[in-house]
């Protein structure tokens, strides 16, 4: 099994709204859970999966109001900057090591293939380039936090 099928898998896990899938060959085990299966207000709003407590169904709908705050200040930014998203589900990080520099910060000039950050998923640090070129605007996400498949990480100003 390849990173594309896991890719895949953990979709359709996501969609599936279960909480735990165990997939098991002769040479190989894997095993997906996911934190509030079920939950409409995890899986409607990517933006509060990351905030939100694993545990508990009260403090996820107390952050809703803020991920509503959050969605609606970006919808003016998507029209003259280009917004770099995740490839997949993983746990974002800025660094390639802790004891590194970051790959960029804002106002940091970026090109097509360069690296802006690494996702890691099962254990694999994947690094993620950019598709555009242009000037970093804004990180959207915080160093060492879980991101949702196609959630926007950066904003670039392509002018």
């Amino acid at each position: 099994m390849d990173i594309k099928d896991i890719q895949n898998l953990i979709k359709f896990v996501s969609k599936a709204e279960v909480s735990e899938v165990k997939y098991k060959t002769k040479d190989f085990e894997i095993t997906i859970k996911t934190p509030l299966a079920g939950s409409d207000a995890v899986y409607a709003q990517p933006a509060v999966y990351h905030t939100a407590p694993q545990a508990a169904a009260a403090p996820a709908q107390a952050a809703a109001p803020v991920a509503a705050a959050e969605k609606a200040e970006p919808v003016s930014d998507d029209s003259k900057y280009v917004t770099i998203k995740s490839p997949m589900i993983g746990t974002f990080y800025r660094k390639p090591s802790p004891d590194k520099d970051v790959f960029v910060n804002v106002g940091d000039e970026v090109s097509v293939g360069k690296v802006v950050c690494v996702i890691e998923a099962m254990k694999l640090f994947n690094q993620i380039d950019s598709e555009i070129s242009g000037k970093i605007v804004k990180i959207l996400v915080d160093d060492a936090t879980p991101v949702e498949y196609d959630q926007p990480l950066f904003l670039v100003d392509p002018s």
